[in-house]
């Protein structure tokens, strides 16, 4: 699930990425939003009743999307620069909520408390169906800066980890073991940071060329 690294050497003038400009974006962004959103509401909910970590990590991850989507949506139609350092903000959050699921997931292996799969499994299911109808509504929109393909790699990712969500309520349902629970969560953190690497190398590599064209195409 790597992602194309923009050219760095491109000339000053070649046509433009899609930077979220447009009435059509805003409003698929916006339902996406509202749909990541709700589902942290309600994953989260189901995470503590289930005893889940894989569900609270998946929740999480709803979260971070719901403030990533709507960073995105607030620097459509800015500079570039301030474009790219939001994406880079949202490459850092990404990190850090890596950390926090790995924390939470240790702490939970010495609980022994194994979680309910049959909260697990639906709510997994209704996670997937989500994030499978955020991708749709993005697919068209799957090119562009880095904020534009932050969303849709974020998106992306999220199916995996709710497949991820799916297995570890089948393996607990399968074993009565808490450590699929557990490693499904650690794997969906590491997503994460994957996510954060990918994320940080488009709007690094984004900012540098931004100040490039500022003193390069203004000399020229």
């Amino acid at each position: 699930m790597t992602q194309e690294i923009p050219d760095a050497a491109a000339g000053c003038c070649e046509a433009p990425v899609f930077e979220g400009a447009s009435k059509a974006y805003r409003t698929a962004l916006t339902v996406v939003i509202a749909i990541n959103g709700l589902m942290f509401v309600v994953e989260m909910a189901a995470g503590f009743v289930a005893g889940s970590m894989a569900l609270k990590a998946d929740a999480l991850d709803f979260a971070a999307d719901t403030a990533t989507y709507a960073m995105t949506f607030l620097v459509i139609g800015r500079p570039a620069t301030t474009r790219a350092r939001a994406a880079l903000i949202k490459g850092g959050s990404l990190a850090v909520m890596a950390g926090v699921i790995l924390v939470m997931t240790l702490v939970r292996t010495f609980s022994g408390e194994t979680p309910a799969f049959d909260i697990m499994a639906p709510m997994g299911l209704a996670a997937l169906l989500a994030n499978a109808a955020s991708v749709l509504i993005l697919l068209r929109w799957r090119d562009g800066d880095a904020n534009v393909r932050s969303v849709w790699v974020c998106s992306r990712n999220d199916m995996i980890g709710n497949v991820g969500v799916l297995i570890a309520a089948g393996l607990v349902a399968m074993t009565g073991s808490i450590w699929p629970d557990l490693v499904i969560a650690a794997l969906l953190a590491g997503l994460f940071l994957r996510s954060s690497i990918t994320i940080f190398r488009l709007a690094r590599a984004e900012l540098n060329e931004a100040k490039r064209r500022e003193t390069g195409c203004e000399t020229s």
